[in-house]
């Protein structure tokens, strides 16, 4: 090979690229080809430092993704972990709740058969008792009371309460049941 040839394929060699140098037929040589990777009659070329160091950074870079993969899917196991434990107390704190709104409807039962009951015996004992009697503790109950306890009493019994009641009090719980009986 002359000398020109030569520095063609050592500038290819250093410049890192893969160049196939034929000799033309007029040279008349036979020789086999060299290229970057192999050396005269096939021999393996020893990688240049360039290469070495390349190969070297490419092969940091592939152990820092494995890391990096391998720390992503310990993260995602570890969420997946937390978002079941999340939605078991999720499920736990439903039925908490469920149990909690059973034990409030349960006792807003009991207290409205307990006021039931009250409001029972106090219609019982103003049936019982003189109508002035009656009409004076009237007089001195609230009216939201009065208004319960005479929606209550039977019609003959309001009859006699009425002339000894409080007027002004008499004709508002009046009104407000005429008002009551206009919307049905």
């Amino acid at each position: 090979m002359n000398k020109r040839w030569i520095s063609i394929i050592a500038m290819a060699c250093s410049l890192g690229t893969v160049a196939t140098v034929a000799l033309t037929a007029s040279q008349g040589t036979t020789e086999p080809i060299r290229t970057p990777q192999t050396g005269m009659q096939g021999d393996p070329v020893p990688p240049t430092r360039a290469a070495r160091e390349e190969r070297a950074i490419q092969e940091a870079r592939r152990q820092q993704l494995a890391e990096k993969e391998a720390a992503l899917a310990a993260k995602e196991e570890e969420l997946k972990k937390m978002g079941a434990k999340i939605d078991a107390q999720l499920k736990a704190m439903e039925e908490t709740k469920k149990r909690y709104e059973e034990m409030l409807k349960a006792e807003d039962e009991r207290r409205k058969q307990a006021q039931s009951e009250r409001v029972t015996k106090m219609v019982k004992l103003f049936k019982t008792m003189k109508a002035a009697q009656s009409a004076d503790l009237l007089d001195k109950m609230e009216e939201d009371e009065v208004k319960l306890l005479l929606d209550r009493l039977d019609t003959k019994t309001v009859a006699k309460l009425v002339p000894n009641l409080n007027q002004p009090r008499t004709i508002r719980w009046v009104n407000e049941n005429l008002r009551k009986r206009g919307e049905k």
